[in-house]
């Protein structure tokens, strides 16, 4: 028995050798795990290939890599998803995939701070979305939701993957739902370094601001072929949907730079200003800028000729830390100046009324750029510095039929809804329902300042003397206005009742701002319980 099990143990042994040999030479020529994980990586990281790439750098633009490399810290980016893949398989689809599927997503960090980031890779089928791809702009997004962190998109895409058809339109939809979600709770940047059209542009248009690269980025709901279509109007990409179209005229875009380099640096410099989230108060930088430097200049900025303009982003960098203003929005309702400054190293949000433009009227444009800033600076726990010089709400039929109540009405519910501290400096005119509008002490203003040069009146005396004293002579009515100068064209009678805390020097402006900011960094004021107000919209 022992032979037979002896021979049997030899026969199995012989016959296993004979099979292990070809089995040995398969496990040989297969790649190791941690050599398959590279090479997937290597091409993960190639994106749509050398000569995709090599295009992407011919256009003027930066890969999708590359821009987050820019973007943020050295050596911070932590990537996820990377071995994605779509999981289409129509139009032969299943043959072509690439991993990554066309957006790079993550982690990082900018001057040491928490950031998440997507970037989208024009490279691989065009930056098309698909519904994979749109997992992982979400997943990210619901990352930065739960940690309390700023989420920046980098927009390079084509727009829906058409192979997908509705699959990709339920990824635009989910990232949409998340946008909304996130407002007002994270910021939200949108890059926009390509093109940006259909479905594609509503996400930037939810997120709290859209900035551009001239000359490569454009932006449109329907593009130029279409429009000429439907409406028989010729019209380029640029002049439908250009950076200089959205900065200047549409008011889509807060800013536009001239490369994706400038735009990657500015763009650090601007997240810099924010908050984490809305349950964090903003950054505070040290500053060597003493609180008390000399600000004589000040006192004679404002023309005695109350006809004439100066310029209010004077007055800003003069007050501000470094003397240095982040204007937003500085190409589009220039009547009002609205943007980021330091004081004494804390984050302030400033508007300003600018005389240079239309007087310095409110209109239709500007309120709704000033009241969309006060909304988010609200949100984020940014105090509001106001400086007034406003005539009133811009006259004429154009205004009044496309809603200048309406829109006036938003600026003026953002003021009164915002519950950060509110400092408000009237140098020179403050006329009428602009004069409440403007972060006056009735809608809650904390500390409500006027210069010497202020005046605060329903209108100016001409208008007002015509007005109450009608069918008097040229004498009389020249008599009478020198009398309502004496009695509203100045801040005392406001000070008198209680609606001006004080009446300053303008060289005190920025000491007595930043004294106000450190006894209002503790303010505790909320408003009414409610689902959400209903801003006129």
């Amino acid at each position: 028995m022992l032979s037979r099990f002896t021979h049997g143990v030899v026969s199995a042994t012989r016959q296993h050798a004979r099979t292990a040999a070809p089995m040995a030479a398969f496990y040989s020529s297969k790649p190791s795990p941690l050599a398959r994980l590279e090479e997937l990586r290597e091409k993960a990281a190639l994106g749509g290939g050398q000569a995709r790439i090599d295009a992407q750098h011919a256009r003027g633009k930066l890969t999708a890599r590359e821009r987050i490399n820019l973007l943020l810290d050295p050596g911070s980016f932590r990537e996820t998803d990377m071995l994605v893949e779509h999981q289409c398989s129509s139009f032969g689809m299943e043959k072509n995939k690439i991993p990554g599927d066309g957006v790079v997503t993550g982690s990082g960090t900018v001057n040491g701070r928490p950031i998440f980031v997507f970037s989208q890779d024009f490279t691989v089928f065009g930056g098309a979305l698909s519904k994979a791809y749109a997992g992982k702009i979400c997943k990210i997004m619901d990352k930065a939701m739960s940690v309390g962190a700023p989420v920046i998109g980098l927009n390079d895409s084509g727009g829906a993957r058409i192979q997908e058809g509705v699959d990709s339109l339920a990824g635009y939809a989910d990232i949409f739902q998340r946008n909304v979600m996130a407002s007002g709770v994270i910021p939200q940047i949108s890059l926009i370094m390509g093109p940006c059209a259909g479905g594609a542009v509503y996400s930037p248009a939810i997120t709290d601001f859209t900035f551009m690269v001239r000359d490569s980025s454009y932006m449109f709901v329907t593009g130029p072929n279409v429009v000429k279509t439907v409406t028989n109007e010729d019209v380029t990409q640029e002049e439908l949907g250009g950076a200089k179209t959205h900065t200047s005229k549409s008011g889509v875009a807060a800013l536009s730079f001239d490369n994706d380099v400038e735009a990657l640096a500015r763009l650090r410099d601007f997240i810099d200003f924010l908050p984490l989230s809305n349950t964090e108060k903003p950054p505070q930088r040290a500053t060597l800028d003493p609180v008390n430097r000399d600000l004589s200049s000040l006192n004679h900025i404002v023309p005695s000729d109350p006809t004439k303009a100066y310029d209010m982003k004077d007055i800003i960098t003069k007050i501000a830390d470094d003397n240095t203003f982040f204007e937003v929005m500085p190409d589009y309702a220039k009547n009002i100046v609205i943007g980021f400054a330091r004081m004494d190293g804390k984050t302030v949000a400033v508007v300003g009324n600018q005389p240079m433009v239309a007087s310095g009227c409110l209109d239709i444009n500007a309120s709704v750029k000033a009241a969309r800033w006060v909304r988010f600076c609200d949100a984020f726990n940014i105090p509001i510095i106001t400086l007034v010089d406003v005539p009133g709400f811009l006259p004429g039929v154009n205004q009044e039929l496309n809603g200048i109540i309406r829109h006036g009405a938003k600026l003026l519910y953002a003021y009164a809804e915002a519950t950060v501290p509110k400092i408000t400096v009237i140098t020179r005119k403050a006329y009428g329902g602009a004069y409440d509008v403007m972060g006056s002490k009735h809608l809650r203003g904390d500390a409500n300042y006027a210069w010497p040069t202020a005046e605060v009146a329903v209108m100016g005396a001409k208008g007002a003397v015509e007005i109450i004293f009608r069918n008097r002579s040229p004498e009389e009515l020249a008599s009478l206005e020198a009398d309502y100068v004496e009695k509203f064209a100045n801040p005392f009678e406001a000070a008198r009742k209680g609606y001006i805390d004080d009446v300053i020097q303008p060289a005190e402006t920025r000491a007595r701002i930043i004294e106000d900011l450190a006894v209002l960094e503790r303010k505790k004021i909320s408003n009414p319980w409610k689902k959400h107000g209903n801003i006129p919209l």
